[in-house]
């Protein structure tokens, strides 16, 4: 007796503005007929959001290590409650940020010692969506979307966490595909898609 496929775990990263959340929520629309769970981090569950509201909307000073852990908790919860069992029931898990960003951001940004807890499922497939971070704060501005705590920082702590994510797709190119996020929602989306259908082919 064969042991049951496992699901597809699909992850979009990148920097402010990129259009991540765009991005996650299109391909979980097109993915609808295969029951696609879509999640965001940090978030997800009901600590999650607990956690999300006093990292990125709590008004207070966090310790840059205390930031770290406070995300993965959050993931932690997520992947058991949510990303674990969709997967081992053969589900498309589309995730809107996961682990390389606690890499991008906390490593790349602050500076912190990071690493990939072996807990942590390795998606199959990661999306880093490339944008000059002046871009992507514009994007927000234009949208009036008012900043969060992360989103507030200074460019160059955005530009460390651009490089960063530059290192892990360079280090990763089997699992990373990097795309030119300065066109138009409809051709990224094209191209995710056209990426996505060749890994659920592959996967029958």
């Amino acid at each position: 007796m064969s042991s049951p496929r496992r699901g597809l775990f699909i992850t979009f990263e990148g920097v402010e503005g990129s259009g991540k959340t765009t991005q996650a929520e299109m391909l979980g629309q097109a993915l609808s007929t295969r029951d696609a769970v879509v999640v965001r981090e940090p978030g997800g569950t009901e600590l999650g959001e607990k956690i999300r509201e006093m990292l990125l909307y709590g008004g207070m000073q966090i310790d840059g290590e205390a930031e770290m852990y406070l995300f993965m908790a959050a993931r932690s919860q997520l992947i058991a409650e949510v990303i674990r069992p969709a997967l081992e029931a053969g589900q498309v898990v589309v995730a809107d940020r996961y682990h390389d960003s606690t890499l991008a951001y906390q490593g790349g940004g602050r500076g912190i010692a990071t690493s990939w807890p072996p807990a942590f499922p390795k998606p199959d497939l990661t999306f880093l969506l490339a944008l000059p971070v002046e871009g992507g704060r514009l994007r927000q501005l234009v949208a009036g979307k008012k900043a969060d705590r992360v989103e507030s920082e200074a460019n160059d702590f955005h530009e460390r966490v651009a490089s960063a994510y530059e290192k892990l797709a360079a280090a990763e190119p089997q699992r990373f595909v990097v795309i030119d996020a300065t066109g138009s929602r409809e051709n990224v989306h094209s191209i995710v898609k056209q990426r996505v259908d060749q890994l659920l082919a592959a996967t029958r």
